[in-house]
């Protein structure tokens, strides 16, 4: 297994990534597309979540394909990030085909970040332009850290932010990970500067500092009042998966969102996984190939949520300290 050309999501062929942001807002949306509708699943292991759409991703629901998905800040606000986006899809004449109807599917997911320090004092909710401006920015290459979603995230000790990685997988499959990371819990280990996710690492993708050599120590979390926190993220193949393999394919990849963040999974996080195929690779039949996916997404998550709190670049006066203050 060895990361892809770009290590991003985007090297799984077919998908593109936009981001947009509002500085004095401190907060942004970001939106995964493909020029195709593509299968998608969902699972849930947060107690606090927020969503849009979930509901007709499980298997026994009749629309199986996607047009985009939507990470978004704002709390509940941010779900207007998902109309934005439809909205510019249906410009596009893109969406689900109701007797001549186009019904963009876009489901999402948002955290909250309504207490970073920004402006929120709007008239008018700005979600739903961020996210029309974030499909408008879709691209092959995009800015990880203090962008999109991650533009306002915050973790118990370090600014969050966008993650993304890839990798490739002997048999050939591609497999990527995109993460808004906005944890309860912490990346590092200590006072770092070494990850959690450092026994996953690629290279130098996240400092190259290693593994900690030790691995007590006082439990660290930020406010621990409901719907602070949240890490939502989205994992996708080449691989074809049927919608219920896409869902196996998420619920596996909370191993990596765990190795990453302590503590994850929190009934104050909202901790969230999309599940993608773009089905342009040849079909899954196997189930110990279904199993090496799922271990490879999870990795992938892992690396990508390290990846966006080491990216982060924050603000002035920005709440918290960036990863790389510590090594100042």
């Amino acid at each position: 297994m060895r990361a892809g050309p770009t290590n991003l999501i985007t090297d799984v062929a077919g998908l593109r990534v936009g981001n947009a942001q509002d500085e004095r807002l401190r907060s942004g949306s970001t939106v995964l597309v493909a020029d195709v509708p593509f299968t998608a699943g969902v699972h849930i292991m947060g107690g606090a979540p927020g969503t849009r759409e979930t509901d007709l991703l499980a298997p026994d629901k009749l629309v199986e394909k996607v047009d985009a998905l939507v990470l978004s800040g704002g709390s509940s606000f941010g779900l207007d990030a998902g109309s934005g986006v439809a909205d510019g899809l249906r410009d596009l004449d893109r969406g689900f085909d109701v007797g001549g109807q186009k019904v963009p599917i876009v489901p999402g997911a948002i955290l909250f970040d309504l207490l970073n320090g920004g402006d929120k004092g709007w008239k008018t909710n700005p979600y739903s332009t961020l996210g029309r401006a974030a499909l408008d920015n879709a691209l092959n290459v995009f800015t990880l850290g203090t962008s999109g979603a991650g533009y306002g995230a915050t973790t118990a000790d370090l600014m969050g932010g966008l993650g993304s990685a890839s990798c490739v997988l002997e048999t050939g499959e591609t497999i990527g990970a995109l993460v808004a990371v906005n944890a309860l819990g912490s990346a590092i280990v200590g006072e770092g500067p070494h990850f959690w996710a450092a026994p996953f690492e690629e290279g130098d993708e996240f400092g190259g500092c290693g593994a900690a050599s030790v691995f007590d120590g006082p439990l660290k979390t930020k406010s621990i009042r409901p719907h602070e926190a949240t890490t939502i993220a989205i994992v996708a193949t080449d691989a074809r998966l049927s919608q219920a393999q896409c869902t196996r394919m998420a619920i596996a990849s909370h191993d990596g969102m765990a190795r990453a963040l302590v503590p994850s999974h929190t009934p104050m996080d909202g901790d969230l996984v999309f599940g993608v195929s773009t089905g342009k690779g040849t079909e899954v039949d196997d189930p110990s190939r279904l199993l090496r996916i799922g271990h490879a997404a999870a990795t992938c998550l892992a690396r990508a949520t390290a990846r966006g709190v080491y990216e982060a670049t924050g603000w002035m006066d920005c709440p918290l300290p960036v990863w790389s203050a510590l090594n100042k």
